[in-house]
């Protein structure tokens, strides 16, 4: 493991999980330097007893790992820590592998080989849409609002179910539900999701959006299958239907 350099105590803590130690040292040095506190870990099982010591904001995730694989690590890693931020890294391009592992709840995926700049580039998208670790009790709730029973505390970036569930959001979730309540009785293009939730750096797919909608529908839908509140304008992109208020 690369010794970390030193960084502020508000900087984001990052692990790299890759069974490759130059790619893993490469990446700790680099993020390092950019202000970011760095780790790295061999297997998910390395990277778990890190995250038992001391959270992580973020874990950027080799898909081809020996034994337990990367999209098995981000299924269970989203289960444990539904906030943190996951960047899936692999050396699989095809759209295929892509789409599993935002299915699993990744927030980005980048195919080696790749560039050091636009991994932060990445980094740095994913942690801005990436909800706060922390937030005291007596942190105001910001912007409250409300849709067919939910209610959704932007500030804290939490949902609440009409029964009064909280449900668990990945940053990806938050952000795209953020979006469409913004616009919400109005076409949404999947390019301007994109922009929206993504911003203008990490080039996802529009399926990855599709993936999206589909997880979030499953979440706040009666019937996922014939929603009501987030519909779909073929050949267009989505619309938020509900009635939204603000409090």
């Amino acid at each position: 493991m690369a010794e970390s350099i030193k960084a502020p105590e508000s900087a984001k803590a990052i692990i790299i999980v890759d069974d490759e130690p130059q790619v893993r040292g490469m990446l700790e040095s680099y993020l390092g330097r950019e202000g970011f506190v760095t780790s790295g870990a061999a297997s998910g099982e390395v990277m778990r007893g890190m995250l038992a010591r001391a959270p992580a904001d973020l874990v950027i995730l080799d898909v081809m790992l020996p034994g337990e694989d990367g999209f098995e690590i981000a299924r269970s890693l989203r289960r444990s820590h539904p906030n943190i931020g996951i960047i899936m890294l692999t050396s699989k391009g095809e759209e295929i592998d892509r789409v599993v592992g935002l299915e699993l709840g990744a927030d980005d995926y980048i195919p080696k080989p790749f560039s050091v700049r636009e991994v932060l580039a990445r980094v740095k998208s994913v942690l801005r849409r990436a909800p706060r670790q922390a937030v005291s009790a007596t942190a105001t709730a910001g912007l409250t609002v409300r849709f067919n029973g939910w209610v959704l505390h932007t500030e804290r970036r939490r949902l609440t179910s009409p029964e009064g569930e909280e449900i668990s959001l990945t940053p990806g979730e938050f952000a795209l539900l953020h979006a469409l309540i913004e616009h919400a009785g109005r076409l949404v293009s999947r390019d301007r999701l994109i922009d929206l939730t993504h911003g203008y750096t990490s080039e996802p797919l529009d399926r990855a959006i599709d993936v999206q909608v589909a997880r979030l529908r499953h979440k706040i839908e009666v019937n996922p299958r014939s929603p009501e509140i987030i519909k779909t304008v073929r050949g267009g992109g989505y619309m938020f239907a509900a009635a939204v208020s603000a409090a």
